[in-house]
């Protein structure tokens, strides 16, 4: 979709970590350029969700820099440019809160205390309630959604800011058929209109099958690019 462009939106160098003494990733690196789609994969407890966490700034890598934008994740302050939905990720259902109501707690960092935001704020809201298919219950309370639909409503107030990385990390659990097609719709116009970096971490290759420019597999540790139509992979760098 788009060439690899330099800076990126997210690169992993030579990025090692582990939990105490348990190493997860050794010297991992994955450079993901504006505009690109790529799937990360591998078995439950293979170090997914860390290499997210890594590149999102939540964890700090023992060895290596993983950057944002071109800037060490460390000293990155643009947090606005980042949407993250992660694992399992639930709201308080239980609340009277409506879609809309959610989707705009993705503004709170951007809004005054009491301001209702901009008019390109409220444009933005109504832009990814409308591409997430989200516009017609858009007042309804997150309670009364399907089990579908609470997700994208989580992945819409993700998307809310105008982030240019987006990351998921299982998106597609536990949602039903017409959810997963209206999501894999809504990261291609992403992709391909916004320009949007998208990292999509799942077991589930159907969830990406077809529109991700790269599959990486993390294995062992390594980060080993799998796709069967691009060149073969090394396990140093992706």
């Amino acid at each position: 979709m788009t060439a690899m462009a330099d800076p990126s939106a997210l690169e992993f160098d030579q990025v090692t970590f582990g939990y105490g003494r348990l190493p997860v990733l050794r010297e991992a690196s994955l450079r993901i350029a504006e505009g690109e789609f790529v799937a990360v994969v591998g078995p439950n407890g293979s170090g997914k969700t860390t290499l997210m966490r890594l590149g999102l700034g939540l964890l700090q890598p023992s060895h290596g820099v993983v950057r944002l934008f071109g800037a060490d994740v460390s000293r990155f302050r643009d947090r606005w440019r980042l949407g993250y939905v992660p694992q399992r990720a639930s709201a308080a259902t239980s609340l009277p809160v409506s879609v809309a109501e959610v989707v705009r707690t993705g503004l709170a960092g951007q809004l005054r205390p009491g301001r209702r935001g901009t008019r390109r704020h409220r444009e933005r809201l109504e832009h990814v309630l409308d591409l997430m298919g989200l516009a017609a219950v858009r007042r309804q309370r997150l309670s009364e959604l399907s089990g579908g639909q609470q997700q994208r409503a989580l992945i819409a107030r993700a998307l809310v800011t105008g982030p240019r990385l987006l990351v998921l990390d299982e998106p597609t659990t536990g949602v039903d058929a017409e959810a997963r097609a209206i999501l894999r719709e809504s990261l291609e116009h992403l992709v391909t209109v916004e320009g949007i970096a998208v990292v999509y971490v799942s077991h589930d290759p159907e969830g990406f099958a077809g529109i991700a420019d790269r599959v990486v597999e993390v294995r062992a540790g390594r980060l080993v690019r799998v796709d069967p139509q691009a060149p073969a992979p090394t396990s140093q760098s992706v």
